[in-house]
């Protein structure tokens, strides 16, 4: 199916005379993430804006998202299991109370649980910062918050004279979600904003897309529907939210409740959190509930019964290239026309540290998985025009792009 969908988004064009990097911490950063867009989403079709980007800075082959691949926790500095953030929606499983992933932007404890964003950090030391929709900047940390910018972008790095700016947007997930892994098409017009000579530009994404399986042939995985599992068995439970779940069973029923999943479903995998692979970084938190489960791509998990009707989904295994987001850099500290290989994205926040010239928080990246990247100190950015940033309003045609074909 087709549609055409206005996105007020970032693809950015930024190119900048022949000048010497800064290199006394004055650059300023501006973070744009686009929810759900896959790092192959600009392949087939044309993205202009997004090539003259690479031309211009840094094009990475694809980034590799913490696990779970959904929005809040893949926003936030470390791995899934040292920093608690471990679903979109926020539980209380004393009080059996649930809060959907907008409502969640406002539960300080969901977000404040010790591990420091970077806009605080980088407040802390001096810096002054900004956000527009980015996850997590609703809540207060420690009794401090983040600016509320509006949506006057020119003013930002200029009149405001802010140092970071971070700027999130829901699509091309939500449009995703509803008719499959989409292709955007291109820029239909762009306006110049402002010219600022000092300014990196990181563009990336929380997680990817892909197909959910339907059809007659397709064996749907419902939990009440695996023989010897029971809901009664159950204290709490987070299912029907996509790819993933999470399970308490009641005092004494937590074997049970194993054993009677496991080997329930061929395309379910169920784990006591202590077992989860170690690769995936998702068992060590206590706001981990004892059983975790996940589907294989393409799958959802029910508990009681079919309801969910999405044509794509996010939230599976990291390693499955459908989950992999895209990455763009560009600016005065950034090499130009450079390819580099696939990272995880847990090093963007050292990098970023860096380039505002603070001192980082504790994290599980490394600023050697990105220094390639930069210039070195008396290194020039060199191109022929002068610093522009656009705002181009996307005319985007949603396709729905059949990656599996179901027989």
């Amino acid at each position: 199916s087709k549609s055409d969908v206005l996105l007020h988004i970032f693809p950015v064009t930024l190119s900048a005379p022949v000048r010497d990097r800064c290199t006394t911490g004055k650059n300023k950063l501006l973070l744009i993430s686009f929810d759900g867009f896959r790092w192959d989403y600009d392949r087939d079709v044309n993205t202009p804006n997004l090539d003259k980007m690479a031309e211009e800075g840094v094009k990475a082959a694809y980034v590799t998202p913490p696990f779970l691949t959904i929005t809040s926790p893949t926003h936030f500095t470390l791995y899934i299991e040292n920093h608690g953030v471990i679903h979109n929606n926020w539980f209380n499983t004393t009080t059996q109370e649930k809060k959907q992933y907008y409502m969640t932007q406002f539960v300080d404890e969901y977000w404040d649980n010790g591990s420091l964003p970077i806009w605080i950090t980088a407040q802390r030391q001096g810096k002054k910062t900004g956000s527009l929709h980015f996850p997590g900047t609703a809540a207060t940390y420690q009794n401090e918050t983040i600016q509320k910018v509006d949506k006057v972008m020119k003013e930002w790095f200029k009149d405001q004279d802010l140092d970071f700016v971070t700027l999130y947007f829901g699509d091309p997930d939500s449009t995703g979600h509803k008719y499959g892994p989409i292709l955007p098409s291109g820029a239909r017009r762009s306006r110049k904003l402002t010219e600022l000579d000092h300014l990196n530009i990181i563009i990336t994404a929380d997680h990817g897309m892909t197909t959910v399986f339907k059809g007659e042939d397709v064996k749907e995985i419902i939990l009440t529907d695996i023989p010897g599992f029971s809901s009664k068995d159950l204290k709490f439970h987070m299912v029907d939210y996509g790819p993933s779940g999470l399970l308490l069973p009641k005092e004494g029923m937590l074997d049970k409740v194993y054993q009677a999943l496991k080997g329930g479903h061929p395309n379910l995998h169920v784990y006591k959190k202590e077992d989860m692979p170690a690769r995936l970084h998702y068992s060590k938190h206590p706001h981990i509930l004892p059983i975790v489960l996940h589907a294989d791509p393409g799958y959802v998990i029910n508990g009681f019964y079919v309801f969910q009707t999405y044509k794509g989904k996010h939230g599976y295994d990291n390693e499955d290239m459908d989950m992999k987001p895209f990455f763009r850099a560009v600016g005065p500290d950034f090499h130009r026309n450079l390819l580099v290989g696939p990272f995880e994205t847990v090093n963007v926040y050292p990098l970023m540290c860096h380039l505002l010239r603070i001192k980082a928080e504790i994290n599980d990246g490394s600023l050697n998985n990105t220094r390639h990247m930069l210039l070195s100190d008396g290194e020039s950015y060199k191109s022929s025009q002068v610093t522009f940033i656009y705002i181009t309003l996307l005319s985007v045609q949603i396709v729905s792009k059949q990656l599996y074909s179901i027989n």
